[in-house]
C-alpha cells in the first residue's frame, strides 16, 4: 500500500495519484500507444544515446576502480615493507641474541657458526617450499606438454 504524506504538509496533493493520467507521465511526455511507432530515426538515435551514455558510465566506473586499486596496492606495498623491515630488524635481534646466549657455553665463534647453520637451514627449507610454489603455478598456466614437470598420472 503507497504511504500517504501527513495532512499537516501543505506542500503535498491531497492525492499523490491526482496528477497522472492514462498514458501520460505528470508533467511529462505523452507515451506512444500501442498502435503508434515511433519513427526509426528516433529509436536509433535514442539507442545510439543510450549506449554512448552507458559506455560513459562503464569508463568512470573502471576510472574509480582502478583508483581504488592502485591506492590499496600502494597501501599495501607502503605498510607491506614496513612490516617486512620490522620482521628483519627482529630477527637481527634474535640471532644476535642467540649468538649471546650460546657464546658462553660453546665460545664466540662456534656459537655464530651453530646460529648461521641453522639460518641456513631455515633458507634452505623456506627456499624449497617456494620452488614447489612457483612450480605449482607454471603447472597451473601450462598447457599440457608444454611444462616438463607436468604429471600425467592425475
Amino acid at each position: 500500500m503507497p504511504r500517504r504524506p501527513a495532512p499537516a504538509d501543505p506542500l503535498a496533493p491531497a492525492d499523490p495519484l491526482a496528477e497522472v493520467r492514462h498514458g501520460f507521465a505528470p508533467d511529462g511526455v505523452r507515451a506512444a500507444s500501442p498502435g503508434e511507432t515511433p519513427p526509426l530515426a528516433d529509436v536509433a538515435a535514442q539507442l545510439i544515446a543510450d549506449i554512448k551514455a552507458t559506455a560513459v558510465s562503464e569508463m568512470a566506473l573502471i576510472k574509480a576502480r582502478t583508483a581504488l586499486a592502485s591506492d590499496g596496492a600502494r597501501r599495501a606495498a607502503m605498510w607491506g615493507a614496513i612490516a617486512a623491515g620490522t620482521v628483519l630488524i627482529a630477527l637481527l635481534a634474535m640471532v644476535f641474541g642467540a649468538v649471546l646466549a650460546l657464546a658462553p657455553h660453546t665460545g664466540a665463534v662456534l656459537a655464530t657458526v651453530i646460529v648461521g647453520a641453522a639460518l641456513l637451514i631455515i633458507a634452505a627449507l623456506a627456499g624449497w617450499y617456494a620452488r614447489r610454489g612457483a612450480l605449482d603455478i607454471r603447472a597451473a598456466f601450462a598447457e599440457r606438454g608444454d611444462d616438463p614437470h607436468w604429471d600425467d598420472s592425475e
